[in-house]
C-alpha cells in the first residue's frame, strides 16, 4: 500500500515524470564553398555533443549533459547552411541552439579577386583558403571546441584550394583540397556520421568532401562543387567556375530516460525510442521544447 501511495505522488494517471537529464547533439549549418574559379571548401557547422563515450567536434571530450526542469520552455534553433556564394562574399552557416548551448555556423570558403576574401572564414569549422593566390589560409575553428580549421590554398604548379574543416579533422588532412571528415554519433541508436567539410577545387581532380555530408569539390575553370548534405552541417564544395555550393543545414538531437517532450510550433521534428532512451530529432525551424 505504501508503495502505491508513493507511486501516485510521482506518477499520477500512470505518467512517468521527466528524468531531468538531457543529452544532446547540436550541429550548426555548414559554410558555403567559395565562389570563384578556385574557391575554397566550406567548413562544417560546429559539432557539440554530450553523449557519454563520444567526442565533441575538434577532438574534445563529450560535454556535460544538461539538467532541465519539467514544464519549462527551452529554445531550439536549427541553423541554415550558408547560401550559394558569388565571387564577392564568403557565406558562413547559421548557428544551431538548444537551451544554453550554441553550435557556431561553419566558415565560408575563400573567394574571388579581393585579397581580403582569399582566406577561408572562421566558423564552427573553418573554410578552406582560395587556390592560386599566394598565402591564402584556411579559417580558424570556433571556441569552445567544436571543429577544425580549414586547409590552406596552394599557389604551386598543381594548385588547389583548401578543403573545409570538419568535426573530426582539418581540411587537406587526407589529400590536398579534401574536406575534413566528420564524426559518428549513435545518439539515435544507430551510428551516423555528420559534420564533414566541403572539398575545395583542383586543376587535375575534384577534391572530395569529408565523410559526414561534405560537398564534392570542383575542377578549376570547369565545374562548380556540390552542396553539403541537409541536416549534417556539411560544408559546400568550392567552385571551379563561378558559384560556391551551399552548406548543409544543421540538426538538434536530444535524448533522455523518461518523460514526454512537446515539440512546439515553428519546429519540425520526430520522436523515437532506442536503447532505453527517448529521442527527439529536430530538423528545421525555431521554437520551444518542453517536457512533462
Amino acid at each position: 500500500m505504501i508503495g502505491n501511495i508513493v507511486a501516485s505522488l510521482y506518477a499520477p494517471s500512470g505518467v512517468i515524470p521527466f528524468s531531468n537529464t538531457v543529452e544532446y547533439l547540436i550541429i550548426a549549418g555548414g559554410g558555403s564553398g567559395g565562389g570563384t574559379d578556385n574557391g575554397g571548401g566550406g567548413g562544417a557547422g560546429g559539432y557539440r555533443c554530450s553523449v557519454s563515450g563520444e567526442t565533441t567536434g575538434g577532438g574534445g571530450s563529450a560535454e556535460s549533459a544538461l539538467t532541465l526542469s519539467a514544464a519549462t520552455n527551452y529554445t531550439v534553433t536549427i541553423g541554415a547552411g550558408g547560401a550559394t556564394a558569388s565571387t564577392a562574399v564568403r557565406n558562413n552557416g547559421s548557428d544551431s541552439v538548444f537551451s544554453t548551448i550554441t553550435a557556431t555556423g561553419g566558415g565560408g570558403g575563400g573567394v574571388g579577386n579581393d585579397a581580403a576574401l582569399y582566406n577561408g572564414a572562421s566558423g564552427g569549422s573553418g573554410g578552406g583558403g582560395r587556390g592560386n593566390r599566394s598565402g591564402a589560409t584556411g579559417g580558424a575553428a570556433a571556441s569552445p571546441t567544436q571543429g577544425f580549421a580549414g586547409g590552406n590554398g596552394n599557389n604551386g604548379g598543381t594548385f588547389y584550394s583548401g578543403g573545409g574543416g570538419g568535426a573530426a579533422e582539418a581540411g587537406n588532412t587526407d589529400a590536398n583540397g579534401e574536406g575534413g571528415d566528420g564524426l559518428s554519433s549513435s545518439i539515435t541508436g544507430s551510428a551516423v556520421t555528420r559534420g564533414g567539410g566541403g572539398g575545395g577545387s583542383g586543376n587535375s581532380s575534384q577534391p572530395v568532401g569529408g565523410t559526414g555530408g561534405g560537398g564534392l569539390g570542383s575542377l578549376v575553370n570547369s565545374t562548380d562543387g556540390s552542396p553539403g548534405t541537409v541536416n549534417t552541417g556539411g560544408g559546400g564544395g568550392g567552385s571551379g567556375a563561378s558559384t560556391g555550393a551551399a552548406g548543409g543545414s544543421g540538426i538538434v538531437i536530444l535524448r533522455w530516460v523518461s518523460g514526454t517532450i512537446t515539440i512546439g510550433a515553428g519546429l519540425t521534428g520526430t520522436t523515437s525510442t532506442a536503447g532505453g532512451y527517448n529521442i527527439a530529432t529536430i530538423t528545421a525551424g525555431t521554437g520551444n521544447v518542453s517536457w512533462v
